[in-house]
């Protein structure tokens, strides 16, 4: 094998360009996966918590969570995914004090970002639920648990964009550390929070928005003096620099792309949850119940494709595009079969899933149907995510936007047409086959697998 590192490189992203890349990914995706799906399951818990307070609260919560994930897709995968890839890419050219700069970018525009969900949120979300349908006792549990989340939205932010930083340098260990470790403490806290506990009354709705927002400020305290402290890759000053557009550029140009494809993905979801909201509280229920595995897809293929944008990105960085063309395939290929594999388990066992969350007959039935119709593509779905994750890679983004916005369209317009919730779902299964088939194209094609190290992608 060609030893393309120079002395430039630190250990770690000597790794990435010269170990073997498939036993490189594996052992990068087992940690990153592992954080991915436990920052799931903590909002699923966070659901199943709160469902245990009634129909009408889950049904409020259901409105809420689109937005929620929306804000956690973008943080985490979108702008998240444009710092890694600005950081790795630096790191494979050797600019290690560029990449320590990139940290303080990555927090400027995270504050900028957080103060703006919340004002964005707190002005609109209350509109935007009841047009998704609720009403009455929902719509007041979905604005309670949001305007408390959403007012903390900058922790969310901050949180996420550090765990970028760190994961940047192909470090997944630390950030196992820190989500599993605020997970173990976040399932006895939040319970109780919500019922409370001997004279502790319990604060309903909101004592779980609470809990949530501690698990993302004690998290994002643990990046910060990680970082700051010199105690990885990266040796930021402890002041900030001059900050310049084109620094910030180097984020934003695949983060801004990235977000309008997490963005159309979730507000898809949140339109598809509007359409079932016509048939009544408990068909939506059922859906957001069938829809959280949807979501659990969504970080199960980032656990692999996380990895392997690093990868990507750190040797695009050196001048080998066939070795990240290489890991590419092998990561798109690991996450198309583990959401296939889920997809037709819970295709053909849904009752297993749905009543973890409800016992409601009507709930259950609307949320069956969902995995029914939409189980078998999960794949799809899957490979979709896995060949954006590439795209941050090499920076061209074009197709995976494409792709998201077929879908979008193909699912819309099915669920405009729609006479029944099997439409609806029909539609929805669709759009994730036309977004993982467009993605597609860029591996197809070897866009950005060709490019030199010192070219713009």
């Amino acid at each position: 094998m060609t030893t393309i590192a120079s002395t430039s490189h630190d250990p770690r992203t000597v790794r990435l360009l010269e170990a073997p890349v498939f036993g490189t990914l594996l052992a990068l995706s087992g940690p990153n996966a592992l954080v991915m799906l436990t920052q799931s399951a903590v909002s699923m818990l966070e659901v199943y918590f709160l469902s245990r307070l009634g129909l009408d609260v889950l049904a409020g919560v259901s409105e809420v969570f689109p937005l929620v994930a929306l804000v956690a897709a973008i943080s985490t995968g979108a702008v998240g995914g444009g710092i890694v890839s600005a950081i790795a890419r630096a790191l494979g050219q050797g600019r290690r004090s560029d990449a320590g700069e990139l940290a303080w970018y990555a927090v400027v525009i995270a504050l900028v970002l957080g103060v703006a969900t919340t004002v964005i949120v707190l002005l609109l979300g209350r509109t935007f639920y009841v047009a998704m349908g609720a009403e009455g006792e929902a719509l007041h549990a979905a604005t309670t648990y949001s305007t408390v989340v959403f007012g903390g939205a900058t922790l969310i932010w901050i949180f996420n964009a550090l765990l970028s930083v760190v994961r940047g340098t192909g470090n997944v260990t630390l950030p196992m550390q820190v989500v599993c470790g605020g997970a173990l403490i976040l399932v006895p806290v939040s319970p109780l929070l919500i019922f409370g506990f001997g004279s502790f009354a319990g604060l309903g709705v909101t004592g779980g928005a609470i809990a949530l927002l501690l698990y993302y400020a004690g998290g994002g305290a643990i990046f910060a003096a990680h970082i700051w402290r010199h105690k990885g890759v990266l040796t930021p000053s402890p002041t900030m620099p001059r900050l310049t557009i084109g620094r910030a550029y180097e984020i934003l140009r695949v983060g801004g792309l990235s977000t309008l494809v997490s963005a159309s993905t979730n507000l898809t979801i949140a339109i598809t949850t509007g359409f079932v909201g016509q048939h009544g509280a408990a068909a939506v229920a059922g859906y957001g119940a069938g829809a959280r595995l949807e979501f659990f897809l969504v970080p199960l293929a980032f656990g692999i494709g996380g990895p392997m944008a690093i990868l990507v990105s750190t040797n695009i960085g050196a001048g080998n595009p066939r070795r990240a063309l290489k890991a590419a395939w092998l990561g798109v290929c690991i996450a198309t079969g583990l959401t296939e594999l889920i997809g037709i388990v819970a295709a053909a066992w849904p009752e297993a899933w749905i009543r973890a969350f409800t016992q409601d007959p009507a709930a259950i039935n609307a949320g069956c149907e969902y995995l029914r119709q939409t189980g078998p593509f999960f794949g799809f779905f899957g490979a979709g995510f896995a060949l954006y994750c590439a795209a941050q890679g090499t920076g061209r983004m074009r197709l995976p936007l494409v792709g998201a916005f077929v879908r979008s369209v193909i699912a819309i317009g099915g669920g405009l047409i729609a006479v029944s919730l099997a439409g609806v779902f029909l539609s929805v299964a669709i759009g994730m086959a036309a977004f993982g088939l467009v993605g597609l194209l860029n591996l197809l094609f070897r866009v950005g697998f060709d490019d030199s190290p010192s070219r713009k992608t």
